[in-house]
């Protein structure tokens, strides 16, 4: 018997271990199996309302109380209240006759009742006439990666096929933005403010690096303090979202950090000059006013082409350009005006995330790692490095997982049972190119 790389596992515990993944999956497998036909079973009951009211002049009220009634059947039987049960059965009908296909995925154990649910929430902006080819490749695009990572990929397709473009629907919503207080108990309230995604993103980055001044200055305090500013900084106890939350109100309330421990009587110090991160990928027609094609902020989902215009204008630094070939959409070389930090420029442009399986940890906020270590021969180069998010960045290093790079930037992962996981940076969509319609050669690509 001999031991396994750092954490010490022993052959007899990898099999043991490997065991334990098989019979989880066998359990997942019948699990879903299960949720799927109980999800059949409560559409059925849908079903069996709209037979009921169907063909008579039952409306309102007398339709709600059949409704009510078979819900209360089902739902004394579930032990659950008549309410729960009524939710049930409207998400159920809604996934069973709009969805189908991703069901029949779930109930096959190829995906798993998250991967449902990202699938609802992207298609839920399509009518519903619209949303069976959206169902049929959303399956597909389910089986290939965990359900953060397909989300955005779900919500850009629904873009894409809804009737209604992204920048007409950002404008009937962007007027709607407001300020809200919803009043809650012991004395705290929530403030609301529905504004672009962009923003959002942009706040709360922020806010983050903001935070995380205040932490620091726990263990490395500013020189100069005195005794009492010293003692308020080093017994600070508060959480990262709770300094996000105070440091939020200090600004709306005196339009600049006053709590900032680097801050000095001569002006305002480090969290002053912070100022917002976001990564966000523009097609260049898009860029230019040619296209409506929306923008995508990573991590997140689609930004409609007018937000991401504006941004460009307002933007002082250099925009990346991103060559990519023009029917597989791999990166292939990136470039800017100002040739520095090229490869990182590389990097983002074809990680935009971490890149252990399922993750997605933008990769403005990952590490930079030498999938073979520079320390062992590792060349600084694309084709030794990708972005790894703190935690995988760590269980690289210290748990025995393996990974080697591929071509292309793929990565190949292997567990601590031996099973090895493809990571593919996912393609940017194909440059535009004509087909011929006479079965002829096609022209060359644009």
């Amino acid at each position: 018997m001999h031991s396994n790389a750092v954490v010490g596992l022993s052959d007899e515990q990898i099999d043991s271990l490997r065991a334990i993944r098989e019979e989880m999956a066998a359990f997942d497998r019948a699990v879903a199996a299960a949720e799927a036909g109980r999800v059949r079973v409560l559409a059925r009951a849908a079903g069996l309302v709209d037979e009921l009211i169907a063909g008579t002049s039952t409306r309102g009220r007398q339709a709600d109380m059949v409704l009510r009634s078979i819900s209360a059947e089902l739902a004394v039987a579930a032990r659950v209240s008549d309410r729960s049960m009524q939710r049930q059965i409207g998400d159920a009908a809604t996934l069973a006759f709009d969805y189908p296909a991703t069901l029949a995925a779930w109930e096959a154990g190829e995906i798993t009742r998250s991967h449902t649910r990202v699938v609802q929430d992207a298609g839920s902006i399509l009518p519903i006439g619209d949303r069976a080819d959206f169902d049929l490749a959303a399956a597909e695009i389910c089986t290939e990666d965990s359900p953060a990572r397909v989300a955005p990929r779900l919500q850009a397709l629904a873009e894409q096929l809804h009737p209604i473009s992204i920048q007409e629907r950002h404008d009937a919503a962007h007027a709607t933005r407001c300020v809200k207080v919803v009043r809650g108990s012991e004395g705290m309230s929530t403030l609301m403010m529905p504004i672009p995604s962009l923003y959002a993103d942009a706040i709360y980055d922020r806010l983050t690096q903001q935070a995380r001044v205040v932490i620091d200055a726990r263990t490395t305090p500013p020189a100069g303090l005195d005794d009492a500013a010293l003692a308020a900084i080093t017994t600070d106890t508060r959480t990262i979202d709770q300094v996000r939350a105070d440091v939020a109100v200090d600004m709306l309330l005196a339009s600049s950090p006053t709590a900032d421990p680097t801050r000095s009587d001569d002006g305002p110090g480090t969290m002053g000059a912070i100022r917002a991160k976001v990564q966000i990928v523009v097609p260049v027609l898009s860029l230019l006013g040619a296209s409506d094609e929306p923008a995508t902020l990573a991590g997140t989902g689609p930004v409609d082409p007018e937000t991401a215009r504006c941004l460009a204008v307002a933007t002082p630094g250099p925009w990346d350009r991103i060559l990519t070939h023009p029917i597989t959409g791999v990166v292939l070389h990136t470039d800017t005006y100002q040739r520095t930090q090229a490869i990182d420029r590389h990097l983002r442009g074809r990680d935009r995330h971490c890149r252990f399986p399922g993750c997605r940890q933008p990769a403005i906020r990952c590490e930079v790692d030498h999938t073979v270590d520079f320390a062992r021969g590792g060349p600084t180069d694309v084709a030794n490095l990708a972005h790894l998010c703190q935690r995988h960045h760590s269980m690289k290093q210290f748990a025995p997982w393996k990974v080697r790079q591929l071509r292309d930037g793929v990565l190949e992962w292997t567990s601590p049972t031996g099973v090895n996981y493809l990571d593919t940076p996912r393609s940017y969509p194909p440059a535009v190119h004509f087909v011929p319609s006479d079965g002829g050669a096609a022209d060359a690509p644009f």
